[in-house]
């Protein structure tokens, strides 16, 4: 099994528009008809980059994937283009410049550059890979989550640091213009590392919420959650996702038939109750600290019963899920590594 769409990013963009709801695919034409600008911010360790981070989202996920092993190389080496300023995010004594996106990165790329980027899929990284391709650059896909069949394709000609050789595998789909490294995963480095506060055994399971995925009818996933949270005691944990007025509503529904909503926003880590899900990252991170953790579904498709095997995952009733292996250095580490030796060759 591998990707629906291995190569074809316009086909991956058209389903997941077709998976929106109505109002947003309205304000999103409305948007694109006005025009839009390609405005960015550059933010730089020096004046010539070796490497330029193409960072869409300011997300936990994307900084361990991204921003972390970059900060690790030289200062001066290193330069990040995002859609707005960095805050937090940017090392100290970096300086930020803003001007259109297409612009910034034809100044720093350049033939010896490397590329680092989630993949090509989102705004920023579409004009790093063009950039990338139009100065001969190296464009390197770091993998930052879980991989099912709905993923978007790899850019065309990248080296993917990948969590695992079945995911490399997977990811690339049998295409040979793609070479990868595993690196591992740093959001479950960071997991295993953080530890959890000791599950009670008598504590009811929290079930994460998927309400807003696309990968599996929206009706599928809610009714799974409900009858698990009837059948259990569990509490049910929205999704940050899950502002939608239908999501909304479905909360309230759940809340009057006596159902826990869990919205404390307390880290999952720290609640000490056993994790399930349909196929949440959450319940692999859960598993890498330390929590009883577990994954349900009636009638799984094939894809989601092969998504559960290539993680490790253990179904609702069996055994708990295993702690995922731990590589022996930091991923943020491998990938700054892997980096390093695209700049010496």
């Amino acid at each position: 099994m591998g990707l629906n769409h291995p190569t074809d990013l316009g086909a991956w963009r058209r389903w997941q528009d077709a998976q929106q709801p109505w109002s947003r695919r309205v304000r999103a034409a409305l948007a694109a008809r006005r025009g839009r600008t390609d405005d960015a911010v550059l933010t730089a360790g020096g004046p010539a980059p070796r490497v330029v981070v193409a960072l869409d989202a300011t997300t936990p996920t994307a900084l361990g994937a991204l921003l972390r092993p970059a900060v690790s190389l030289d200062a001066p080496d290193v330069a990040v283009i995002s859609p707005g300023p960095l805050g937090d995010s940017a090392p100290a004594g970096w300086d930020g410049r803003r001007g259109a996106a297409a612009a910034l990165l034809d100044e720093v790329v350049g033939p010896r550059t490397v590329v680092l980027a989630l993949g090509h899929f989102l705004p920023v990284g579409a004009l790093a890979h063009a950039a990338a391709r139009r100065a001969g650059a190296r464009f390197v896909t770091v993998q930052h989550g879980l991989l099912t069949p709905h993923a978007p394709p790899l850019p065309e000609g990248t080296h993917l640091l990948a969590w695992s050789a079945a995911d490399a595998e997977y990811w690339r789909s049998g295409r040979t213009d793609v070479t990868a490294t595993v690196v591992g995963s740093q959001l479950l480095w960071d997991a295993a590392e953080a530890g959890a506060t000791p599950a009670d055994p008598d504590a009811p399971p929290v079930f994460l919420g998927q309400l807003h995925g696309a990968e599996l009818p929206r009706q599928v996933l809610a009714a799974t959650a409900e009858q698990f949270c009837r059948d259990t005691g569990a509490t049910y944990r929205p999704h940050p996702s899950e502002k939608d007025r239908r999501s909304r509503a479905t909360h309230a529904r759940w809340e009057r038939a006596g159902i826990t909503v869990e919205r404390s926003g307390t880290p999952l880590r720290e609640l000490g109750s056993p994790v399930v899900s349909v196929f949440s990252t959450g319940v692999l991170e859960a598993a890498a600290a330390g929590l009883p953790a577990w994954v349900h579904l009636v009638d799984p498709p094939g894809w989601v019963t092969e998504f559960w095997e290539r993680y490790g995952l253990s179904r609702w009733g069996g055994r708990p899920t295993s702690s995922p292996e731990r590589p022996a250095r930091a991923p943020s580490m491998a990938v700054a590594a892997a980096v390093r030796g695209m700049m010496a060759g």
